[in-house]
């Protein structure tokens, strides 16, 4: 392998960058392409939806900050066991199959989120949302990517336009809705993934099943990989500043519905402008773990402004969190899947299995550890998290850059449905 940083794409292309199209336009799709890109949209809106709402949901259930965050951890609890069963399940029932199971299964919950009477009803109903919604998600880009016209290039930009457009957006509908009633959000949103299940059915056809079926435990197996394990173990602490940010800040800012939605919207323009622009053109000049180690060094810097500013340097510290968000998400997960030699689909489930558990960890710990000692100690705690995902890149900077350089050539040969399924 030459001297070069394999992550580094002046030497010679960013590892699971997508392949170059094929031709046709980004919005020349088939209605398949638009009804599965328009149910992601609604399918990301569903992870911040409750942020602008998080303390209207305390005060109408009676339930404490801790009790209401559990509102994440539930989710993603069960959004990371799940994805050790998303391949297994889609390479069984085929991927419509899948993707309907998923829309069924959030407009059911979510639905029912809207009539709980108590905070713990609302956690059970939101652990089932997270299991339609990684049903779904992780199986939306593979089918975009096999009805898509214009090669996998165009249709990974249409669903990276449509993660981010779901991130920025739902905040606002959480806010728009839920000024009225906490309940709205959750009855609206069951309601648009209803129209995306009709959309699936009626313009989505069968996509192939994959020659060969997944076990439930390939996506560990894969974690023996140590480019993989190092990639996944970095996320980990990385996704626990993440989701300290998305989960505890809304109780710290303590702003109407309004005023948090409009904070978080702005937040998600930036995660989703970062992620899709800036990033890659970042990761050419400076090659991906510089970026990365970088990005996640300032992320650490921003959430001590955050714990530590006074309201104003709070929310301008949680809209810029977005920027170094976005530039995390996009480069971990070509950093996960660039270096790993399973296949793609495994790779990012094994990735995921491992990070997913740190996003519902920090929504339950953040408050716990504000009871047992100040506002301020969460966001050092995330700090110090972003610190220690940056330290794992750069010890293992040997494992994450082993034969990238090969697997780089491997790659471009395979399906890069995985490619960017994970940024969110």
């Amino acid at each position: 392998m030459r001297g070069e940083d394999p992550f580094d794409d002046r030497a010679g292309g960013a590892p699971g960058a997508p392949p170059a199209a094929a031709g046709g336009g980004l919005l020349r799709q088939p209605k398949a392409v638009w009804a599965t890109a328009g149910a992601s949209v609604v399918a990301f809106m569903g992870i911040g939806l409750v942020d602008p709402i998080l303390p209207s949901i305390a005060e109408g259930l009676a339930a404490t900050p801790s009790q209401v965050s559990l509102l994440f951890t539930s989710y993603f609890l069960i959004t990371a066991v799940a994805m050790l069963l998303t391949g297994w399940i889609s390479s069984r029932i085929g991927g419509r199959g899948t993707l309907l199971a998923g829309l069924a299964l959030v407009v059911v919950f979510a639905g029912l989120s809207g009539t709980s009477s108590s905070v713990a009803e609302l956690v059970g109903f939101r652990a089932g949302w997270g299991l339609g919604n990684a049903l779904f998600v992780s199986t939306a880009l593979a089918v975009i990517v096999g009805a898509a016209a214009g090669g996998s290039a165009a249709a990974i930009l249409l669903y990276e336009s449509a993660l981010g457009l779901g991130m920025a957006c739902g905040p606002l509908l959480g806010a728009l809705l839920g000024d009225a009633s906490w309940r709205y959000p959750f009855f609206g949103t069951a309601a648009l993934m209803a129209i995306g299940f009709l959309c699936v059915t009626v313009f989505l056809k069968e996509q192939p099943k994959p020659a060969r079926r997944t076990g439930l435990l390939d996506p560990v197996r894969a974690l023996g990989h140590g480019g993989l394990a190092s990639a996944a173990a970095s996320a980990f602490f990385y996704n626990y500043a993440f989701f300290t940010v998305l989960a505890f800040t809304p109780f710290v800012l303590n702003m109407t519905p309004y005023r948090s939605g409009a904070v978080f919207f702005a937040w998600g323009v930036l995660l989703a402008l970062f992620s899709v622009l800036v990033a890659p053109r970042l990761q050419k000049r400076f090659g991906s773990l510089k970026v990365l180690g970088g990005s996640l060094l300032l992320l650490a810097a921003d959430l001590l402004v955050i714990g530590y500013g006074n309201h104003a340097a709070a929310v301008a510290g949680t809209i810029v969190s977005g920027a170094f968000i976005g530039l995390n998400n996009t480069v971990f997960t070509e950093l996960a899947l660039g270096v790993s030699d399973a296949p793609r689909p495994v790779a990012s489930a094994g990735y995921n299995f491992v990070r997913w558990f740190a996003a519902a960890a920090a929504p339950f710990l953040a408050p716990k550890i504000e009871e047992w000692t100040d506002v301020h100690v969460p966001f050092v705690v995330a700090a110090v998290a972003a610190v220690v995902g940056a330290a794992i890149v750069r010890a293992r900077r040997g494992s994450l850059t082993h034969e990238a350089e090969e697997l780089r050539t491997v790659h471009a040969t395979q399906d890069s449905v995985s490619v960017f399924a994970d940024r969110a």
